[in-house]
């Protein structure tokens, strides 16, 4: 107990035919997808070892927390060792749940569960959930894997790691072709991996294979627009707008996310501009990695007048949405959004 581990290190250590299974396992992540494939093998393991009798609760800060002690405590009628599945889809327990854990914890610090598997699932836990007193006593206590999200940069490696994992391989135009395809959607990504997996034999998979195969299925989501819109990736920045407005996104949110990182852009300038240290600053915006360095490739393109612009159009974008025309804008607000994320992609562009 006491490991921690990532999505690539616990896959090769669970499946080592020696590995010991400890008491309480945590699995945090917010790629649902990977956290489900790790609880599975997890899950897997203990099956190889004798663990036959599964119970699966879902918890969150109302919830019965006392099924917690009642599946440690029982004793199976066939004297089957158990394995105890905990989700906690908020990562919110609740005080009730707080105690609960931390009670859970310490029982499997004391050697007192001996009959049971533990394993409790997690989103990616905040900073303040982090140094809660449940959270650090139970991830001192478990084995746990943390898994990264994965992230645009990383999506054409991790399709290219589950092709070859298949014995399948794309060349690189098509694999980035896939990637856009597929775009914020993991679920997606591998369920299209699979299909090619049934639909052709092991090697090279040609271009205009895939295309015939692979579905149109990204799922566009504001946050990915702000990061495509300050790295200054035009072309994704325009295509992501479309698949929002398609979608039917909300026209507010999406101005709403714009706004707020050119309010950051303008609140960072000014202070370079006064000569401040604005990497202290960053930290009292609660601007970390990986946004960070987005952010700063963002200001060394724009100035503080473009910015101020940026805030005004911004504005006259509110008041189209609400019906009220502005002089020297388009009717369509839609387009109007577009043309604003465009100004942050290159100030040069209009």
């Amino acid at each position: 107990m006491g490991q921690t581990f990532n999505h690539d290190s616990f896959a090769n250590h669970i499946i080592q035919s020696g590995t010991t299974l400890d008491t309480l396992y945590c699995v945090c992540s917010d790629e649902l997808l990977l956290r489900n494939e790790t609880v599975d093998s997890i899950r897997q393991a203990c099956r190889d070892k004798g663990y036959h009798e599964r119970t699966s609760l879902i918890l969150d800060a109302n919830g019965n927390w006392n099924a917690i002690r009642e599946c440690t405590q029982s004793i199976s009628l066939f004297g089957d060792l158990k394995i105890l599945e905990i989700t906690i889809p908020t990562g919110k327990p609740g005080k009730v749940g707080a105690t609960a854990l931390i009670n859970l914890a310490a029982q499997v610090q004391k050697g007192e569960i001996t009959d049971t598997i533990i394993v409790i699932s997690l989103p990616k836990l905040d900073r303040t959930t982090a140094k809660s007193k449940w959270a650090q006593q139970l991830l001192a206590t478990a084995t746990v894997v943390n898994i990264a999200n994965i992230d645009r940069q990383q999506l054409p490696a991790w399709i290219k790691q589950r092709l070859k994992r298949q014995n399948q391989s794309v060349d690189d135009a098509t694999l980035a072709w896939m990637t856009d395809k597929v775009e914020g959607n993991l679920f997606a990504a591998h369920q299209e991996i699979l299909k090619l997996g049934l639909l052709y034999p092991e090697g090279k998979i040609q271009a205009e294979d895939i295309e015939q195969a692979i579905l149109d299925v990204a799922r566009y989501d504001v946050f990915s627009l702000s990061s495509a819109m300050l790295e200054g990736n035009g072309q994704r920045t325009v295509r992501m707008i479309q698949g929002l407005k398609a979608e039917g996104e909300a026209l507010p949110l999406v101005l709403g996310v714009m706004t707020r990182e050119i309010r950051t852009l303008y609140t960072l300038a000014t202070a370079r501009q006064q000569g401040e240290n604005i990497s202290g600053l960053f930290r009292q915006l609660y601007i970390f990695p990986p946004r960070d360095k987005l952010i700063r490739q963002a200001l060394e393109r724009l100035s503080l007048k473009q910015l101020m612009g940026m805030i005004q159009h911004a504005h006259d974008i509110d008041r189209l949405f609400k019906g009220y025309p502005v002089n020297g804008r388009m009717d369509d607000a839609w387009e109007e959004i577009t043309r604003l994320a465009l100004k942050v992609v290159n100030p040069a562009i209009l």
